[in-house]
This record gives C-alpha cells, sequence and structure tokens, in this order.
C-alpha cells in the first residue's frame, strides 16, 4: 500500500511549520488518503500512537481542560473532523484540508487491518453493540481478526484504576489497532493515557462510528454531511442534548476568527494553547 506521506515526511513538515492550524493545534492529516496510509504504516509497524479528530467542540474542550489540551498536543496524528475545522485550517495555511472523521475511517481501516493481518479491539459503548458492529464490519472486511472487544461501564474514567487494567488488556491481546468509542474527552484521554505506557497499538478515537455501523444510532444522510449539515440533523435528532454543544462551537468558531482578524489568538507553532 503506497503512502501519502510517512511518517518522517509529516515530521518534516511539523518541524518546518508548512501543517495546517487551527487555534494552536496542528493538523497532521489532510486527507483520508494520508490518513489511512500513516496509521496503516504505524499499526504495521507496532507504534504506540494516537489519532484524534478535530471538531468545534473538541476546540471548546481545548480551551477550557488543560489535560485534554495537553493530550492533543501529543497525539501524533489529527484530522480535520467537520467542516469548519477543515475550513479554517485551510483559511489559515492556504493548503488543501479534507474532513476526515472517526465515522469515515473505521471501516476502511478494518479492511487495510484484515489485509495486513492487523488484530483490532473495540472499547466503547455495549457488548450486544461491539458484536453487531463486528459482524456487520466482516462483511467488507473479511477475516478482520477481533483481538478484544469491551464494555466499560458508565462513569467510566479514563484517569482511574480500572483504566490501568483495560489499557493492559488491550496490551496482552495483541491488538495493533484499537477503536475507542467512549466520547471526548474520555476517549482522547484514554487513548494519550494508553500510548505514554507504550501499549503497541494505535489508538483511534471513533466517537459514535461503533454505532452508526450497528445500526443503534442513525447517522445523518450522505447528502446533508456532504453539503455541511450534519449538524443539523443532529440537533434536529437530539436537541436537548446538541443545542448547547453547538451553542458554545459556534461562539468559539466566532472567537477564533475575531482573535485571527485581530492578532490575539495563540501562537501557531506548537499544539497547546498558552
Amino acid at each position: 500500500m503506497p503512502l501519502a506521506a510517512s511518517p518522517d515526511m509529516m515530521m518534516d513538515m511539523l518541524h518546518n511549520g508548512t501543517l495546517p492550524v487551527v487555534d494552536g493545534q496542528r493538523i497532521t492529516l489532510r486527507s483520508m488518503e494520508e490518513a489511512l496510509s500513516a496509521i496503516a504504516h504505524d499499526a504495521a509497524h507496532g507504534m504506540p500512537f494516537s489519532v484524534f479528530t478535530l471538531n468545534l467542540d473538541h476546540l471548546v474542550k481545548r480551551r477550557r481542560d488543560p489535560a485534554f489540551r495537553a493530550a492533543y498536543a501529543r497525539a501524533r496524528h489529527v484530522t480535520a473532523d467537520g467542516w469548519p475545522v477543515a475550513w479554517l485550517a485551510g483559511r489559515g495555511s492556504g493548503l488543501s484540508v479534507d474532513r476526515v472523521t472517526g465515522a469515515d475511517m473505521l471501516r476502511p481501516l478494518c479492511e487495510i487491518a484484515a489485509v495486513l493481518d492487523l488484530p483490532v479491539a473495540f472499547v466503547g459503548s455495549t457488548p450486544e453493540v461491539l458484536m453487531e458492529a463486528t459482524a456487520r464490519l466482516r462483511e467488507t472486511a473479511s477475516g478482520l481478526k477481533v483481538a478484544a472487544r469491551i464494555s466499560p461501564p458508565f462513569g467510566f474514567d479514563p484517569d482511574g484504576p480500572a483504566a490501568a487494567h483495560l489499557i493492559e488488556d488491550i496490551r496482552k491481546s495483541g491488538a495493533r489497532l484499537c477503536f475507542l468509542a467512549l466520547g471526548a474527552p474520555k476517549q482522547e484521554l484514554l487513548a494519550d493515557r494508553a500510548v505514554s505506557a507504550g501499549v503497541e497499538c494505535g489508538f483511534v478515537c471513533v466517537g459514535a462510528a461503533v454505532d452508526f455501523v450497528a445500526g443503534a444510532q442513525k447517522r445523518a444522510p450522505a447528502w446533508m454531511r456532504g453539503t455541511g449539515l450534519e449538524w443539523a440533523w443532529r440537533l434536529l435528532t437530539d436537541p436537548a442534548r446538541m443545542a448547547g454543544r453547538y451553542a458554545a462551537s459556534a461562539s468559539v468558531l466566532a472567537r477564533i476568527l475575531w482573535e485571527d482578524l485581530t492578532g490575539a489568538g495563540p501562537a501557531h507553532t506548537g499544539g497547546n494553547r498558552p
């Protein structure tokens, strides 16, 4: 499988300041091709790494939560999840930046894992959903090896002792890719902890992707995703949960644009916001 950009090439881009930056956070993978190639490369070589998908809600959380911000700064791979983030990244850098979501990466990464004989693990949701999702993923990823399916209890703490045991279970399973479906910030904090522990596995944060595959949640129609209206679908289908989140997201978008205009924003040279 040809690589769109090797890890060494991406590190050169990072050090040369040529990667897009949004609110102080670098976007390291600018397209689906780059994302799949880089993740496959690192997983095949047994590297510990995390993959985060930056959206407006994450930008809100980065500004409020130092631990979440630090986890993002340490992430090896970051994509633009959401049209506003892709637009901000392209606007600020002059580079082409595509929207690459966890939901869109899940199935092709499983297909690649099956071809390369890389065991995978799933963490999140319910046991029933995980079983159904893996069965459906195997429809196009024939021979996919599932090393572990773990459904943490309600209230799972990524910083607690249960998380340490979970990380050891992933290590012992031999998984080379672990899909985390815990939602932000839990999945990113768990991924960062696992990578810091040296688990030779790629931790890919995919949010509701597993529920989408299993049919436990319905994703927005393709035409809404393609026109940047997925947010409207989510607001209409879950207004109680999403209204506050989108208000905060709209506020941070306006603030980022204002800070960029006035030069009051974070320095665009690192992953952390001062």
